[in-house]
């Protein structure tokens, strides 16, 4: 850039590096999605188009972005986690933070006629977003289960709720005081025996969140270095890498990278011990 006399104002311009040797969960949130949810007659309580188009601007930000190794969406929200030692854009949290949430918002805008065919976009949906340093891995497995349990907590919450509404013939304020004081067990006995449906049998998309991982195909020289897919697992387990072997040698072959699509528990230790290299240091 060409230096003039008014060059100084770059002086008032803070630097906002993030502290290296630590874990970065970049979180995106949904603004007012109630009201959008209400004005584009969402599917109470989960309208899995909409998941699915959330989890698609998910996977297009991890396409473009290889140093995320994890995300974790629920209803309108996708927490990403970043390698540890990751440099994108000198770890300067403005650059990171408006360059990511700008694309979740532009690909959920254009993806949206993909999903939603019928109900056109009335107006501009938006997200904001935060960054948030964690010092150790327990403490990343902590957050992430924390949104996993939040994931179950309002889903259980959401579908008595809207089963007491749409089947049970009570008004919003009626179904809110039947399930004040209500634990979960309660919940779960509201449902079955009011309703007869079986929470534990629901689809795990909706009691699990989604859950993006990258995993590992053999490929040939040439291929593309990513992929996508859509392939859903009980217990995450990735694809095993193949070797291939040349001229009577054994040579590695050249991996694809799949961001894969799950919904299964992270809470418990197989999702993490399957996939060591996401709290690599």
């Amino acid at each position: 850039m060409a230096g003039s006399k008014f060059a100084y104002v770059r002086n008032f311009e803070l630097p906002d590096p993030l502290l290296p040797g630590t874990f970065m969960v970049l979180r995106i949130d949904g603004h007012a999605f109630h009201r959008l949810s209400a004005e584009h007659d969402f599917v109470k309580p989960n309208d899995e188009r909409a998941l699915q188009l959330m989890d698609h601007a998910a996977r297009d930000v991890m396409n473009e972005f290889k140093d995320i190794v994890l995300g974790f969406g629920e209803s309108d929200e996708y927490s990403f986690l970043f390698r540890k030692s990751t440099g994108l854009y000198n770890r300067r949290e403005a650059k990171i933070l408006s360059t990511i949430t700008s694309l979740f918002t532009s690909s959920y805008v254009f993806n949206w006629s993909k999903y939603l065919p019928n109900t056109p976009l009335k107006y501009c949906p938006s997200f904001d977003g935060r960054i948030v340093l964690y010092p150790a891995a327990n403490v990343v497995r902590d957050y992430f289960s924390w949104r996993q349990a939040d994931t179950h907590i309002n889903n259980l919450y959401n579908t008595v709720f809207w089963a007491l509404v749409s089947k049970g013939g009570q008004t919003t304020a009626e179904a809110h005081a039947t399930l004040r004081g209500t634990v979960s067990s309660q919940k779960h006995e509201i449902l079955f025996s009011r309703f007869g449906t079986n929470y534990n049998e629901l689809p795990a998309q909706f009691r699990k969140g989604s859950i993006l991982v990258r995993s590992e195909a053999p490929g040939e020289i040439g291929d593309s270095t990513e992929v996508q897919s859509s392939s859903i697992s009980a217990d995450g387990a990735p694809p095993s890498a193949a070797s291939a072997d040349q001229g009577g040698k054994k040579k590695k072959a050249r991996l694809r990278t799949i961001v894969e699509l799950l919904h299964c528990d992270i809470i418990g230790d197989e999702f993490w011990n399957a996939r060591p290299n996401i709290l690599a240091e």
